[in-house]
Protein backbone atom coordinates (compact mmCIF):
# COMPACT_ATOMS: atom_id res chain seq x y z
CA UNK A 1 0.00 0.00 0.00
CA UNK A 2 1.26 3.68 -1.07
CA UNK A 3 1.10 6.42 1.04
CA UNK A 4 -2.10 8.26 2.08
CA UNK A 5 -0.92 10.93 -0.77
CA UNK A 6 -0.82 8.55 -3.63
CA UNK A 7 -3.36 5.82 -2.30
CA UNK A 8 -7.07 5.74 -4.19
CA UNK A 9 -10.06 4.25 -3.65
CA UNK A 10 -13.28 5.06 -6.27
CA UNK A 11 -16.29 5.12 -6.10
CA UNK A 12 -18.90 4.78 -8.98
CA UNK A 13 -22.54 5.75 -9.04
CA UNK A 14 -24.70 3.64 -10.79
CA UNK A 15 -28.08 3.30 -8.70
CA UNK A 16 -29.90 5.71 -10.91
CA UNK A 17 -32.70 4.46 -13.47
CA UNK A 18 -32.35 6.47 -16.37
CA UNK A 19 -35.64 7.48 -17.68
CA UNK A 20 -34.86 9.55 -20.57
CA UNK A 21 -33.11 5.96 -22.22
CA UNK A 22 -37.41 4.83 -22.68
CA UNK A 23 -36.25 1.42 -21.17
CA UNK A 24 -37.03 -0.57 -18.37
CA UNK A 25 -33.14 -1.36 -18.42
CA UNK A 26 -31.34 0.55 -15.61
CA UNK A 27 -28.83 3.21 -17.69
CA UNK A 28 -25.63 1.28 -16.90
CA UNK A 29 -26.74 -1.96 -18.58
CA UNK A 30 -27.47 -0.81 -21.68
CA UNK A 31 -24.88 -2.01 -24.20
CA UNK A 32 -21.82 0.29 -25.98
CA UNK A 33 -19.87 -1.85 -28.18
CA UNK A 34 -21.27 -4.87 -26.67
CA UNK A 35 -20.41 -4.10 -23.56
CA UNK A 36 -22.46 -2.33 -20.75
CA UNK A 37 -22.01 0.73 -19.87
CA UNK A 38 -20.71 0.16 -16.17
CA UNK A 39 -17.63 -1.96 -17.12
CA UNK A 40 -16.04 1.10 -18.53
CA UNK A 41 -15.87 2.63 -15.34
CA UNK A 42 -15.04 -0.27 -14.03
CA UNK A 43 -12.08 -0.25 -15.95
CA UNK A 44 -10.92 3.28 -15.28
CA UNK A 45 -10.66 2.40 -12.03
CA UNK A 46 -8.67 0.05 -11.96
CA UNK A 47 -6.51 2.00 -14.90
CA UNK A 48 -6.00 4.79 -11.98
CA UNK A 49 -4.59 1.86 -9.53
CA UNK A 50 -7.90 1.88 -6.87
CA UNK A 51 -7.19 0.11 -4.19
CA UNK A 52 -10.96 -0.28 -3.08
CA UNK A 53 -13.41 0.00 -5.70
CA UNK A 54 -17.52 0.28 -4.23
CA UNK A 55 -20.27 0.34 -7.13
CA UNK A 56 -23.19 2.20 -5.84
CA UNK A 57 -26.15 0.11 -7.17
CA UNK A 58 -29.94 0.42 -6.88
CA UNK A 59 -32.18 0.10 -9.51
CA UNK A 60 -32.09 -3.14 -10.81
CA UNK A 61 -29.26 -3.95 -8.63
CA UNK A 62 -28.78 -8.39 -9.24
CA UNK A 63 -28.15 -7.38 -12.81
CA UNK A 64 -25.87 -4.85 -12.59
CA UNK A 65 -23.74 -7.05 -9.71
CA UNK A 66 -24.27 -9.93 -12.63
CA UNK A 67 -22.94 -7.37 -15.24
CA UNK A 68 -19.54 -6.93 -13.57
CA UNK A 69 -19.91 -10.57 -12.41
CA UNK A 70 -15.91 -11.96 -11.29
CA UNK A 71 -14.64 -8.14 -10.85
CA UNK A 72 -13.23 -7.90 -6.73
CA UNK A 73 -15.44 -4.49 -6.39
CA UNK A 74 -17.47 -3.72 -3.20
CA UNK A 75 -21.25 -3.16 -3.62
CA UNK A 76 -23.81 -0.23 -1.67
CA UNK A 77 -27.02 -0.69 -2.32
CA UNK A 78 -28.60 2.90 -2.22
CA UNK A 79 -32.56 2.60 -1.72
CA UNK A 80 -34.05 4.59 -2.36
CA UNK A 81 -32.48 6.75 -4.95
CA UNK A 82 -32.21 10.32 -3.24
CA UNK A 83 -29.42 12.60 -4.95
CA UNK A 84 -26.10 11.77 -5.39
CA UNK A 85 -24.54 12.63 -1.73
CA UNK A 86 -27.40 9.90 -0.17
CA UNK A 87 -25.30 7.66 -3.29
CA UNK A 88 -21.79 8.17 -1.88
CA UNK A 89 -23.01 8.02 1.50
CA UNK A 90 -23.81 4.37 1.07
CA UNK A 91 -19.88 3.81 0.16
CA UNK A 92 -19.24 4.81 3.86
CA UNK A 93 -18.81 1.67 5.52
CA UNK A 94 -16.70 0.37 2.74
CA UNK A 95 -14.29 3.12 2.92
CA UNK A 96 -14.53 4.69 6.46
CA UNK A 97 -11.02 3.92 7.65
CA UNK A 98 -9.29 4.09 4.29
CA UNK A 99 -6.80 6.85 4.66
CA UNK A 100 -6.18 8.50 0.70
CA UNK A 101 -7.77 9.81 -1.96
CA UNK A 102 -11.15 8.85 -3.00
CA UNK A 103 -12.44 9.09 -7.11
CA UNK A 104 -15.68 9.68 -7.73
CA UNK A 105 -17.26 8.36 -10.86
CA UNK A 106 -20.47 8.29 -12.67
CA UNK A 107 -21.35 4.54 -14.57
CA UNK A 108 -22.64 6.06 -17.28
CA UNK A 109 -19.83 8.21 -18.47
CA UNK A 110 -18.01 5.60 -20.91
CA UNK A 111 -15.42 7.85 -22.56
CA UNK A 112 -13.74 9.31 -19.72
CA UNK A 113 -9.71 7.65 -20.35
CA UNK A 114 -7.28 7.19 -17.65
CA UNK A 115 -4.98 10.31 -18.75
CA UNK A 116 -7.64 12.72 -17.52
CA UNK A 117 -8.00 11.11 -14.08
CA UNK A 118 -4.54 10.97 -13.57
CA UNK A 119 -4.67 14.84 -14.69
CA UNK A 120 -6.97 15.47 -11.90
CA UNK A 121 -5.53 13.21 -9.35
CA UNK A 122 -1.97 14.96 -9.94
CA UNK A 123 -3.22 18.87 -9.56
CA UNK A 124 -5.47 17.44 -6.82
CA UNK A 125 -2.50 16.90 -4.65
CA UNK A 126 -0.25 19.94 -6.65
CA UNK A 127 -2.64 22.09 -5.18
CA UNK A 128 -2.90 20.52 -1.40
CA UNK A 129 -6.91 20.65 -2.41
CA UNK A 130 -9.56 19.15 -0.48
CA UNK A 131 -11.81 18.28 -3.29
CA UNK A 132 -11.55 18.94 -6.74
CA UNK A 133 -13.66 18.72 -9.39
CA UNK A 134 -13.38 17.88 -13.53
CA UNK A 135 -15.20 20.29 -15.13
CA UNK A 136 -15.47 21.11 -18.80
CA UNK A 137 -16.33 24.44 -21.24
CA UNK A 138 -19.45 24.18 -23.16
CA UNK A 139 -21.05 26.52 -25.98
CA UNK A 140 -24.55 25.03 -24.43
CA UNK A 141 -24.29 24.28 -21.04
CA UNK A 142 -27.70 22.91 -20.88
CA UNK A 143 -28.69 21.09 -18.24
CA UNK A 144 -25.35 20.39 -16.17
CA UNK A 145 -24.06 21.82 -12.76
CA UNK A 146 -22.31 25.15 -13.49
CA UNK A 147 -19.40 26.23 -11.53
CA UNK A 148 -18.94 29.43 -9.69
CA UNK A 149 -15.91 30.64 -8.85
CA UNK A 150 -14.89 33.47 -6.52
CA UNK A 151 -12.38 35.96 -7.04
CA UNK A 152 -9.22 34.20 -7.08
CA UNK A 153 -10.76 32.14 -9.63
CA UNK A 154 -11.11 29.50 -6.93
CA UNK A 155 -14.37 27.03 -7.02
CA UNK A 156 -17.00 28.80 -4.25
CA UNK A 157 -19.73 26.05 -5.10
CA UNK A 158 -21.26 24.47 -7.89
CA UNK A 159 -25.06 25.11 -9.12
CA UNK A 160 -27.16 22.64 -10.46
CA UNK A 161 -29.55 23.82 -13.58
CA UNK A 162 -32.73 23.94 -12.17
CA UNK A 163 -31.32 26.16 -9.01
CA UNK A 164 -29.06 28.72 -11.17
CA UNK A 165 -30.30 32.35 -11.74
CA UNK A 166 -30.24 33.83 -15.25
CA UNK A 167 -26.61 35.24 -14.37
CA UNK A 168 -25.40 31.62 -13.37
CA UNK A 169 -26.93 30.05 -16.62
CA UNK A 170 -24.64 32.10 -18.65
CA UNK A 171 -21.64 30.52 -17.12
CA UNK A 172 -20.16 28.02 -19.35
CA UNK A 173 -18.04 25.89 -17.04
CA UNK A 174 -19.87 23.01 -16.26
CA UNK A 175 -19.42 19.99 -13.53
CA UNK A 176 -18.71 16.50 -15.37
CA UNK A 177 -19.71 14.74 -11.85
CA UNK A 178 -16.41 13.54 -12.08
CA UNK A 179 -14.06 14.69 -8.57
CA UNK A 180 -10.80 14.04 -6.13
CA UNK A 181 -11.80 13.96 -2.34
CA UNK A 182 -10.29 13.35 0.58
CA UNK A 183 -11.44 10.77 2.29
CA UNK A 184 -11.85 11.94 5.90
CA UNK A 185 -13.39 15.09 4.43
CA UNK A 186 -16.06 13.38 1.85
CA UNK A 187 -17.98 11.36 4.39
CA UNK A 188 -18.04 13.90 6.93
CA UNK A 189 -19.63 15.98 4.18
CA UNK A 190 -21.92 13.96 3.05
CA UNK A 191 -23.70 13.34 5.86
CA UNK A 192 -24.56 17.23 6.72
CA UNK A 193 -25.82 17.91 3.13
CA UNK A 194 -29.59 18.74 3.44
CA UNK A 195 -31.93 18.76 0.18
CA UNK A 196 -32.62 22.47 0.24
CA UNK A 197 -33.66 22.29 -3.64
CA UNK A 198 -35.73 22.41 -6.53
CA UNK A 199 -35.60 18.33 -6.60
CA UNK A 200 -35.22 17.75 -3.11
CA UNK A 201 -32.14 15.89 -3.27
CA UNK A 202 -29.13 15.82 -1.00
CA UNK A 203 -26.76 17.32 -3.92
CA UNK A 204 -22.54 15.83 -3.90
CA UNK A 205 -22.20 19.48 -5.32
CA UNK A 206 -23.00 20.98 -1.83
CA UNK A 207 -19.65 19.60 -0.52
CA UNK A 208 -17.64 22.83 -2.04
CA UNK A 209 -19.70 25.35 -0.10
CA UNK A 210 -18.91 23.17 3.02
CA UNK A 211 -15.00 22.76 1.90
CA UNK A 212 -15.44 27.04 1.73
CA UNK A 213 -17.18 27.44 5.36
CA UNK A 214 -14.08 25.41 6.82
CA UNK A 215 -11.78 27.05 4.71
CA UNK A 216 -10.37 24.19 2.55
CA UNK A 217 -9.16 24.14 -0.75
CA UNK A 218 -11.42 23.67 -3.53
CA UNK A 219 -9.80 23.07 -7.36
CA UNK A 220 -10.87 22.81 -10.85
CA UNK A 221 -9.15 20.86 -13.37
CA UNK A 222 -10.74 21.53 -17.13
CA UNK A 223 -10.67 18.68 -19.48
CA UNK A 224 -9.20 19.57 -23.01
CA UNK A 225 -11.75 16.72 -24.01
CA UNK A 226 -15.22 17.97 -23.07
CA UNK A 227 -16.51 14.70 -24.99
CA UNK A 228 -15.03 12.21 -22.85
CA UNK A 229 -17.05 13.33 -19.70
CA UNK A 230 -19.98 13.14 -21.91
CA UNK A 231 -23.08 11.17 -19.65
CA UNK A 232 -24.95 8.92 -21.13
CA UNK A 233 -28.89 10.24 -20.93
CA UNK A 234 -30.16 9.19 -23.90
CA UNK A 235 -30.29 6.74 -26.89
CA UNK A 236 -28.86 9.23 -29.52
CA UNK A 237 -26.14 10.14 -26.86
CA UNK A 238 -25.45 6.38 -26.37
CA UNK A 239 -25.18 6.27 -30.32
CA UNK A 240 -22.72 9.30 -30.13
CA UNK A 241 -20.78 7.25 -27.79
CA UNK A 242 -20.69 4.42 -29.78
CA UNK A 243 -19.24 6.51 -32.63
CA UNK A 244 -16.64 8.15 -30.77
CA UNK A 245 -15.23 5.18 -30.22
CA UNK A 246 -15.46 3.88 -32.92
CA UNK A 247 -13.28 6.58 -34.08
CA UNK A 248 -10.08 5.72 -31.09
CA UNK A 249 -10.22 2.27 -32.41
CA UNK A 250 -9.23 3.69 -35.96
CA UNK A 251 -6.48 6.12 -34.63
CA UNK A 252 -4.57 3.23 -33.11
Amino acid sequence: MGSPVDTVATIILAAGKGTRMNSDLAKVLHSLRGRPLITYSVDLARQIGSEVIVVVIGHQADDVREAVRGEELVFAVQVPQLGTAHAVLQARGALEHFEGTTVILCGDVPLLQSEAVGRLLKEHHARRATLTVLTALLEDPGNYGRVVRDRHNLVARIVEARDADEEEKKIREINTGIYCVDNRFLFDAVKRIRNDNAQKEYYLTDMFEIARSEGRRTAAVITDEPQEAMGINTVEELRRAGEILEERVGKI
